[in-house]
């Protein structure tokens, strides 16, 4: 059966476009392996009716929802290739099936670059955090640390200032110059130039020095990129972000490859879960057209 659309990725911002597609009575299949970018975190925060709900109760009821359509078809699995050209595109498991689809929609998600800085991984989504409306409430203005990597930190340390206490761990990943310290000097951001050691207890960072200094949470901008190379096996165009690497799109979420679309954390920064979902309904929609008028898109 040839799909009118392959969804691969079946997040928030997957689940989002193919809820557009379905209702428009389309041939949808979704491929995804399970592995949320907030699988570690407990809550999610800012999606207008599911503030503070499990992020994982959100992406089963979103399926079970997209599940009551007729022409939704679900796999449990990730697509490891793709090719084509637009009304006929194949993709690969890597379960070893092979599948076909006029329009191909990557929501792949992204992968983060951790600094390389014992504990910080385990804690990552937990007591690491990287975004502050998702996150920063719940520190109820207790003391914040950010640790530093890169020019990004400077900007999260001063906007953080507005949920707590911070000091800036700048961890030799960061020069300030006479204008930033002045800046973070206006915020009431502390400056802490001791390299961080490790990270202990619930949001402890130790320092080289032996000192230890305990937060109610710790924030980092980690680089990121897409969670897989399939862009590029596509011969999509890539940009650069503050954050890291996305793929690149138009206002009507196509790549710079004809029948090709992205959406979600690899297509758009910033993250959360509801700009995800804003922008995978989008991308649904914009695909949906590009079936109805090819001769427009």
């Amino acid at each position: 059966m040839i799909h009118d659309a392959i969804v691969a990725g079946g997040s928030y911002a997957g689940m989002a476009a193919a809820l557009q597609l379905l209702r428009a009575r389309r041939r949808v299949l979704v491929i995804d392996a399970g592995q949320r970018r907030n699988r570690a975190a407990a809550t999610s925060h800012g999606f207008l009716t599911h503030d503070g709900a499990d992020p994982a109760e959100i992406a089963r009821t979103a399926r079970a929802q997209l599940a009551r359509y007729s022409t939704l078809t679900w796999v449990d699995d990730v697509v490891v290739s793709a090719s084509g050209e637009r009304d006929a595109f194949t993709v690969e498991t890597g379960g070893g099936t092979s599948h076909e689809g006029r329009r191909l929609l990557l929501a792949i998600g992204v992968s983060d670059a951790l600094p390389a800085l014992p504990g910080l991984a385990e804690r990552w989504g937990r007591s690491v955090f990287h975004c502050p409306y998702c996150h920063g409430y719940e520190l109820d203005r207790g003391a914040i640390g950010v640790i530093a990597t890169g020019p990004l930190s400077l900007h999260q340390a001063l906007l953080l200032a507005e949920w707590g206490t911070v000091t800036l761990l700048a961890n030799g990943a960061l020069d300030l110059d006479a204008d930033a310290r002045a800046s973070l000097h206006q915020r009431g951001v502390a400056i802490e130039a001791t390299p961080v050691a490790r990270l202990d207890g619930r949001a402890d960072a130790v320092l080289a020095d032996g000192r230890v200094l305990r937060f109610a949470g710790l924030f980092a901008a980690p680089r990121n990129a897409p969670a897989s190379d399939l862009a590029q096996q596509l011969g999509c165009g890539l940009m650069d972000t503050p954050m890291g690497v996305q793929i690149r799109t138009d206002e009507a979420k196509q790549t710079t490859v004809p029948g090709v679309y992205a959406c979600g954390d690899a297509a758009r920064v910033p993250h959360s879960v509801s700009l995800a979902v804003g922008d995978g309904a989008w991308a649904g929609a914009q695909v949906h057209q590009s079936l109805v008028f090819p001769a427009a898109t």
